[in-house]
């Protein structure tokens, strides 16, 4: 008897060993939330992104620029320069441009060409918008013109008056009004026009908010 006892002690231990590792096993992770899941997604903040103003162009940036124009016949080389400092090119300032000019004529047959007109025409603008124009400025010589067919040349300066604060450039249109002989000994003239643009940067200045 004592001997079945012990056994039958042994066997229950055995029994109750067996359900404390089915218990143990049963405290680890589910299936479902072991491996393969999808990891979190990340909250860290990107970094705010900061518009980078358009460069604004400008034609005069190297003190001076040249141009060639053609009305017709004729062929005009142009060159443009101003003798205030692009720093000083600021709103409020009075900012001269100078032109020169000689044309050559093709077929050259002896026939003169006169320079008419000159207009100059100043336009502001942003990146955003253009402002209204300011008043022309013209040049005209007494008839027929002043003779500009080379090796005689025509040279003036106009000037651009206040431009509103928030423009960054100005855009200078100019109109090329020319009167060309019809034939060397004639007093009948061909007129022809030609037009031209360039750009020109306006400063910031201490006092002049950023557009």
């Amino acid at each position: 008897m004592r001997h079945r006892v012990r056994r039958g002690r042994a066997a229950l231990g055995a029994i109750v060993a067996g359900a404390t590792m089915v218990v143990l096993a049963g405290c680890g992770s589910p299936p479902w939330a072991q491996g393969g899941g999808q990891a979190a997604p990340s909250t860290t903040p990107s970094a705010a992104v900061v518009p980078v103003p358009a460069p604004v162009p400008n034609d005069l940036s190297s003190g001076s620029t040249e141009r060639q124009v053609t009305a017709g016949a004729i062929a005009a080389t142009v060159n443009y320069w101003s003798t205030l400092a692009m720093d000083r090119w600021t709103p409020t300032a009075l900012k001269p441009v100078s032109i020169s000019m000689a044309t050559t004529v093709t077929p050259d047959d002896g026939q003169k060409v006169y320079l008419q007109r000159a207009t100059m025409t100043a336009v502001p603008g942003n990146e955003t918008q253009s402002f209204a124009p300011l008043a022309p400025q013209t040049d005209q010589g007494n008839p027929p013109g002043y003779l500009v067919l080379s090796p005689y040349s025509y040279s003036q300066t106009f000037n651009v008056g206040e431009v509103p604060a928030d423009a960054t450039y100005v855009t200078l249109q100019f109109t090329y009004e020319f009167l060309l002989q019809t034939t060397p000994t004639s007093s009948e003239f061909a007129k022809q026009t030609a037009s031209d643009s360039i750009t020109v940067a306006i400063a910031r200045s201490a006092a002049t908010p950023a557009g």
